[in-house]
């Protein structure tokens, strides 16, 4: 038995699978199971629930306490120096030479230099730099080993260095002997022997004692507002090294990393499962998705960096990068949504989680609520200056709480808070970015687009003014329909002002921009003149390509009359030709259908605006008839089948257009004239 996959099914197991990569990839960021989940100071209350011992351990010495007890053991430690009397022979040897060269014979050298010379070197000469460290050191004794390995213990001041052999010598020496220049044959001959003072030192600090006690499993250690004073500091400290060891075993490992798995495939999953269900819109987008979840790897990826490989705390990172990054392209909810999954995410790799989980909660909400609508770059610099407020208020009030007293308050956090909210000058860098790798819009780029100033604008109003006329009219027409059925008006009121570009080719062509003039269509047949409206609109997507505008402004471009017909020339030809049946292409747009609200409002919008154009006479009935029939035409012909709008938003949108209308065609006052009197 076969099973049959459908392309629904094969859509969305790919798009599971773009969100199963996520889980692995933000696995594979997360600390080493090893890692000691608290942060705790002296003097500092604990900021976690309940601590209890899980096993036994002991309870290791600090630094201080065991550099103290090494001192006290080290006291009657001696270093060793090996004592070379091969040196003094040598030194002898050199010294004969030296007066044979002069023509003095060995006989010359007095008695008293070879005492001298066997006292001094069989004591041994050190050098100064060991003598003044042993003297810093505080050593009153040395260990000499002798060539038959034979050690002894010697006062450290009956050692002799260069200098001080030779004041020895010079000192008690006869006038006779002055003329000798004994320096040169005074040279160390007592050497520090590294191995053997190690070997010595180790053995003496093998009894030391690392540990001061034991806790037993199941003892109580803190709880939540505790002071961690400098004896619970100890015990904290040993239980993350104990914990540490342990939990870098193999099957601890493993039960992490599951958990892990379990965790985040769950969190996942609710974005996953928010997508699908209130935001088909973007879930039915690859690009999308891969958009939003980059993001959220981003942020998670550079929050695991900063913790495993730098020094840096972690609230440097910018985390309301994401919520304002995808608010630009979405919604609030949809921002809001995936940053409280990415926090949580996140929550699991910092040491104080429900500090983190407030603050950058608050923080994401400050952010979507700062750019209802961004419309201007300085918008950015407000959101970042409204993020470190709220950081700098969250923070306060948290350590307010958790200290209960100011002067124990952590202030370099508010220069974290500082960095991180200066990052986010650099969203308007990423946007652009993302508008050109994901083809996104924003509503900054939108503004831009609107600015009727612009080269493209100002050419469409110059070659084409009655079809820029009619773009401004149907442009308000649907931006005041999109506001009042929530739909994107910034978005709209673009797409509406470029819908009908494709006329500026050949505006004498249409109704609009002949100011009563001849129209030239009445000399074509029914076919070719039909041939030339359509053009409009391939003419338009070519333009709006040629122009670089966005893709989803060409869509309104080529979805404005969907599938419709020509219905003036269609009519007439069939009127004309009634044994003739007509090829239903060349009478038909090119499409296709109107995909979304925006699209489906401008359509009737487009409709609307134009044949009110034609009306005979503008009364309250007129206008609302001719709205009514021209919306409910396009419905009957299926062009909003595939837009997700209700009838509720149908209905809304009729109201709205008749309200409008009627405003622009409302009747006018007549100014009474000033009667002339008579004289």
């Amino acid at each position: 038995m076969s099973i049959k996959i459908t392309q629904p099914q094969l859509k969305h197991a790919e798009k599971a699978g773009l969100f199963a990569i996520l889980v692995v990839l933000i696995v594979l960021l997360y600390p080493s199971g090893d890692k000691f989940k608290y942060q705790f100071e002296i003097g500092k209350p604990w900021s976690y629930g309940l601590i209890t011992a899980s096993f036994d351990f002991p309870i290791y010495k600090n630094d201080q306490q065991i550099g103290k007890e090494k001192e006290e053991i080290l006291q009657d430690y001696t270093p060793f120096y090996k004592l070379d009397t091969a040196v003094m022979n040598h030194q002898l040897k050199k010294l004969y030479s030296d007066l044979q060269k002069k023509g003095e014979g060995s006989s010359r050298i007095p008695n008293y230099i070879k005492n001298k010379f066997k006292s001094i070197y069989s004591v041994g000469i050190i050098s100064v730099d060991e003598y003044n460290k042993l003297i810093n050191d505080k050593r009153g004794n040395i260990s000499c080993i002798l060539p038959n390995r034979v050690t002894h213990a010697m006062p450290l001041a009956n050692v002799y260095t260069a200098r001080t052999a030779y004041e020895e010598i010079i000192n008690d020496a006869p006038a006779t002997l002055k003329s000798y220049d004994i320096n040169l044959y005074l040279s160390e001959n007592l050497k520090y022997d590294s191995i053997t003072s190690e070997m010595a030192k180790n053995d003496l600090l093998k009894n030391l004692s690392l540990t001061s006690g034991m806790i037993q499993s199941g003892e109580r250690i803190i709880d939540r507002g505790e002071i961690v004073t400098p004896g619970i500091y100890q015990v904290l400290h040993s239980l993350k090294i104990e914990s540490e060891k342990r939990n870098s075993s193999l099957q601890q490992s493993s039960i992490v990393v599951i958990g892990e798995i379990v965790m985040i495939l769950g969190l996942i999953t609710l974005l996953f499962l928010y997508l699908y269900l209130f935001r088909p819109r973007i879930y039915e987008s690859i690009s999308n998705l891969i958009f939003i979840l980059l993001l959220i790897f981003m942020i998670v990826g550079l929050t695991s960096v900063t913790i495993n490989f730098t020094t840096l705390n972690y609230y440097m990172v910018p985390f309301a990068l994401l919520p304002i990054i995808i608010r630009v392209f979405f919604d609030s909810r949809t921002a809001l949504f995936a940053h409280i999954i990415t926090v949580l995410i996140i929550s699991f790799m910092v040491d104080n989680a429900f500090q983190f989980i407030v603050i950058q909660i608050a923080i994401g909400m400050a952010a979507v609520s700062s750019l209802k609508d961004m419309s201007q770059r300085s918008q950015l610099a407000q959101t970042a200056l409204y993020i470190f407020m709220s950081y700098f208020v969250m923070y306060l009030a948290f350590e307010c709480i958790s200290e209960g007293d100011v002067l124990r308050i952590n202030w370099q956090h508010i220069f974290y808070f500082g960095v991180s909210s200066a990052f986010l000058l650099f969203a308007y860098v990423l946007i652009y970015l993302f508008e050109k790798i994901f083809n996104l819009v924003s509503s900054v780029t939108l503004v831009e687009l609107t600015n009727i100033n612009s080269d493209l604008m100002m050419e469409f109003s110059e070659r084409a003014p009655g079809t820029f006329q009619h773009s401004l009219q149907v442009s308000n027409l649907a931006t005041e329909a999109a506001k009042k059925i929530n739909a994107n008006s910034l978005l709209v009121r673009t797409g509406a002002l470029y819908h009908d570009i494709g006329k500026m080719r050949h505006p004498e062509y249409f109704i609009e921009n002949q100011m009563g003039g001849k129209n030239p269509l009445t000399e074509c047949d029914f076919e070719e003149a039909s041939k030339i409206v359509i053009n409009h609109v391939t003419d338009g997507v070519e333009i709006a390509k040629k122009s670089h505008l966005p893709e989803q402004i060409i869509n309104f471009i080529g979805t404005h009359h969907g599938f419709g017909k020509t219905k003036y020339f269609y009519n007439s030809y069939i009127n004309a030709n009634p044994d003739k049946k007509p090829d239903e292409a060349v009478f038909t747009y090119p499409g296709p259908l109107p995909n979304n609200k925006e699209t489906a409002i401008l359509m009737m919008a487009d409709a609307v605006e134009a044949r009110s154009r034609s009306l005979t006479e503008y009364t309250d009935e007129s206008i609302d008839e001719m709205v009514e029939s021209m919306i409910d035409g396009q419905i009957a012909e299926g062009a909003f089948k595939e837009a997700p709008i209700s009838f509720r938003d149908v209905e809304t949108v009729k109201s709205v257009f008749k309200e409008k209308i009627k405003n622009i065609y409302h009747n006018r006052i007549k100014y009474p004239e000033i009667n002339k009197k008579k004289c």
